[in-house]
């Protein structure tokens, strides 16, 4: 189980790495998000789980960060200072797809329900 040390170490890279991604990288019509920093408590090593909605393949997205490794640690680890820079590795994490994927199919639910008729005046809905 992780320590509240690692916790905080892990909440703070996630923040700072998502800040660094949105500044310095372009997403032509995609949003790209970090959703969760897992590091090891030795500090060594660092997966990092990649939201990715739009145009661009979760493939290319995870493609441009993982040959960018190395800018990215540097430019995080020089505002978090740990004993070691772990090594960063990007991974896809769909929950956000499948996030807009729910949304989407309530939304075309709602457009195809039946509508119920109106209720004679006076008459209240049984259900509320």
């Amino acid at each position: 189980m992780p320590s509240r040390r690692l916790d905080k170490v892990n909440e703070l890279m996630k923040r700072e790495i998502g800040s660094f991604v949105q500044k310095e990288f372009e997403w032509p019509g995609t949003i790209v998000s970090i959703l969760e920093v897992e590091i090891t408590e030795d500090l060594k090593e660092g997966r990092v789980w990649v939201g990715v909605v739009g145009r661009m393949s979760p493939a290319q997205v995870l493609e441009k960060l993982n040959r960018h490794r190395g800018m990215i640690q540097n430019a995080v680890c020089r505002r978090v200072i740990l004993r070691c820079t772990p090594r960063l590795s990007f991974r896809h994490d769909n929950s956000a797809q499948r996030g807009v994927e729910l949304v989407n199919l309530l939304d075309d639910i709602e457009k195809n329900l039946p509508k119920a008729p109106p209720l004679p005046d006076g008459e209240r809905d049984p259900e509320l």
